[in-house]
């Protein structure tokens, strides 16, 4: 009897936490929430996604901080913490929660938000130099010292994890951005400038270093393909209605292709990411702004729009993700100051192509969120089934994984 009494005080115990688990609640309407709880308003599965020593920061929307699964053991997530007081590369399995630690160089490093694929290493930079950790064998490698008195800034490794790119800007403008440190201050005097910019390349092999291209315009948001080892993509920085801003370079025949063109005033084109298979560039494009929403496609190869989906002012989102297959897309919202001026747009949402436009499915209110503090910058995961992003609902910066299928009853 009394061991029967054990297993039921066990069993209840059991069904305790399952259902503590599943709790139906108001995103953000507790602080803490839950370590996962059903969305109230959506019935979608929330997830938080710690470190060992709490809370992790999610990558910028086009930076994947992914490594797909070799096996069944399960997809990986690159993030940092704080050792001992200096900053060290983790994995999180996404199966089953499991953190592991990559690097252990006891220096003060910049962990880079950049992923080796086809090697599995992690990128940081340390003084002048760029180093890579495996993720699987923990081994790390030198991969360039800058010379001395001479440094840029990297943004991107290729495909094959053979080139490194970045850009460096003339002495003028980052004295521009030094004196007025706030965007509203130096975002147009930048702009207005026209200085100089380079994107240039390492060759880890060789380690030599050249400039591929330069022009007295603003670079940014430089990224390579992520298949073609020789295709990249940056853009002209500025007030988005000034530029045409998405441009491809291919690193062979060195051609530079304007991927979108504005043909209207006050258009604007930007927030540009690849597709999973290096096909497309998919961008916010708002034709005027503020006023009708898009996302849309164009293919690499040939430089044509493919793809234009409509969005309400509601689905507008700053960034948007899109899954292996380009049928299913990701986005997460905006508040009411935001250039939608959305009234109902704090949401993560799933969008779905219905002929011209999406068809949304909510996934998370995030009314409780401070969109100024931190911009969400949703990701989908390797096998398409969740997205993460980023919040402050529970009083701080967090990120969480929400599951796109609504979970069946019981589950967990």
């Amino acid at each position: 009897m009394k061991m029967n009494r054990i297993v039921t005080l066990a069993l209840a115990a059991l069904l305790s936490q399952a259902a503590l688990a599943q709790q139906v609640l108001v995103t953000g309407s507790q602080k803490p929430m839950p370590a996962e709880w059903i969305d109230k308003d959506t019935g979608h599965l929330v997830r938080r996604l710690s470190g060992p020593t709490g809370p992790i920061a999610n990558w910028y929307f086009h930076n994947n901080p992914f490594i797909a699964q070799q096996g069944s053991e399960g997809d990986r997530m690159v993030f940092v913490n704080q050792v001992d007081g200096v900053a060290q590369a983790f994995t999180l399995n996404l199966k089953d929660g499991k953190t592991e630690q990559i690097t252990n160089d006891p220096a003060p490093k910049r962990v880079l938000p950049m992923i080796a694929r086809r090697t599995r290493e992690v990128l940081y930079q340390a003084g002048d130099t760029l180093y890579a950790t495996g993720i699987d064998t923990r081994k790390t490698r030198k991969l360039y010292t800058f010379p001395e008195g001479q440094r840029g800034g990297f943004a991107t490794i290729n495909a094959d994890g053979t080139v490194l790119a970045g850009s460096i800007a003339a002495p003028e403008q980052i004295e521009i951005g030094h004196k007025y440190p706030k965007k509203s201050d130096y975002f147009d005097r930048i702009y207005d400038a026209h200085l100089l910019n380079s994107i240039f390349t390492i060759d880890i092999a060789s380690g030599a270093m050249k400039t591929v291209h330069s022009e007295n315009n603003w670079l940014g948001h430089i990224q390579f393909s992520p298949t073609d080892p020789d295709i990249l993509m940056f853009c002209h920085e500025g007030p988005w209605h000034k530029v045409d801003r998405i441009w491809r370079y291919n690193l062979k025949d060195k051609t530079t292709t304007l991927m979108h063109k504005r043909t209207m005033p006050m258009e604007i084109a930007g927030h540009e990411g690849f597709s999973p298979d290096g096909r497309t560039i998919w961008f916010d494009l708002q034709k005027p702004r503020g006023q009708t929403f898009y996302l849309a496609g164009a293919d690499v190869a040939s430089g044509r729009e493919v793809a234009s989906y409509a969005l309400s002012a509601n689905e507008w989102s700053i960034h948007y993700a899109v899954a292996p297959g380009e049928q299913l897309f990701a986005g997460d919202g905006g508040d009411p100051t935001q250039v939608a001026h959305a009234p109902d747009g704090m949401w993560i949402y799933a969008f779905y192509p219905d002929g011209q436009r999406f068809r949304s499915e909510k996934l998370v209110n995030m009314k409780a969120h401070g969109y100024r503090d931190l911009e969400p910058n949703v990701h989908f995961t390797p096998d398409g089934k969740w997205v993460v992003f980023g919040g402050t609902f529970e009083g701080r910066h967090e990120t969480y994984a929400v599951q796109v299928r609504k979970p069946a009853a019981g589950s967990s």
